[in-house]
């Protein structure tokens, strides 16, 4: 019997559009699928994924330092996604596993096209004008009025592996003015691609549309709040494939009453799976997509291919690619 067990953590789609990839995990040992809340506390965790030293995870539950202090062995997290905000890395360094993630340059393009694609849905009210098709309502086209988005100021904070290719897309698709902001810019890109770098401040004032990519950490923690809010144009639209943290949702929700924002797209919420009594489902001017902007088979593929090389290399006792938990 081999001494490796698999647990597959709060990920839906790993495995169900590529089954090649359950089947060499399946070649390494025993698989097993878990869904946990959100919220679960690391001693519980830990307790339910005892005798499992293999883990694919997802954006949620968080592995905090009381799951790693609580956990029998363990020789790796491979995150299914690029994004790490979840796991303790000190603690995980100190229980001696290792965190790896996808590579940034794996789900660049599908989550940049999202950005894009649920902004144009958002500035031409695709999906209420969809409905009223549907309803036969055609004579209520003239009440779906939109705006162009050519021409218009964006701003894109955080510029790093995906803001950097929304930009481009908006720039070159679109014929945008770009402001950029970010600590780490790339000053090479920014004279490539013409990029105008700004303080956040500047970027709030003179935006016509926001597209959120940055981090989530200390500094970027409900990055838009009420004081930024009041700083923006009126009429402006957001759109948000980063974190749902990232904006502070009362403040949005006044924006919005104020006329601040006209529209948000958001493909992410603070607590996910977010139930429909949520208040931004409550607002016609909120566009909310259940966190698929990686859904596409060419990223899908790519991240599970690299999870399940990361696991068969680590059973090899070969070191994997785009660990985190380096010193």
């Amino acid at each position: 019997m081999s001494k490796y067990k698999t647990a597959i953590v709060n990920s839906s789609s790993f495995g169900q559009w590529f089954p090649d990839h359950m089947k060499r995990l399946e070649a390494i040992g025993s698989v097993e699928r878990f869904t946990f809340p959100n919220d679960i506390d690391g001693v519980t965790l830990a307790e339910e994924l005892q005798g499992y030293n293999l883990i694919i995870s997802s954006v949620t539950p968080f592995f905090t330092q009381d799951f790693f202090e609580n956990k029998d062995e363990l020789f790796i997290i491979s995150r299914h996604g690029i994004g790490y905000n979840n796991i303790d890395l000190n603690a995980a360094k100190e229980k001696g596993t290792v965190v790896t993630i996808v590579p940034p340059l794996v789900e660049r393009d599908a989550v940049a096209e999202n950005a894009v694609t649920n902004l144009m849905a958002l500035l031409r009210q695709t999906v209420a004008s969809s409905k009223a098709a549907k309803e036969d309502r055609w004579q209520d086209r003239a009440h779906f009025m939109g705006n162009n988005l050519t021409g218009k100021t964006v701003g894109v904070i955080g510029c790093g592996n995906i803001g950097s290719r929304v930009a481009e897309i908006l720039k070159y698709g679109f014929n945008t003015r770009l402001l950029v902001t970010d600590p780490a810019i790339n000053q090479e890109w920014a004279e490539k691609h013409q990029a105008e770098v700004v303080s956040l401040d500047r970027l709030l004032k003179e935006a016509d549309v926001i597209s959120l990519n940055a981090s989530l950490n200390e500094t970027s923690f409900q990055l838009l709040d009420k004081q930024a809010f009041a700083k923006m144009k009126k009429g402006m639209y957001i759109t948000n494939t980063a974190r749902g943290a990232l904006i502070e949702e009362e403040a949005l929700l006044h924006a919005i009453e104020e006329g601040i924002v006209r529209g948000v797209a958001t493909d992410v919420m603070v607590s996910e799976p977010a139930p429909n009594t949520h208040p931004y489902f409550g607002s016609e001017k909120i566009l909310i997509t259940p966190h698929t902007s990686a859904y596409t088979f060419e990223c899908l593929q790519g991240m599970g291919e690299k999870c399940v090389t990361d696991l068969e290399r680590m059973v090899r006792g070969e070191q994997p690619d785009t660990v985190v938990t380096v010193s």
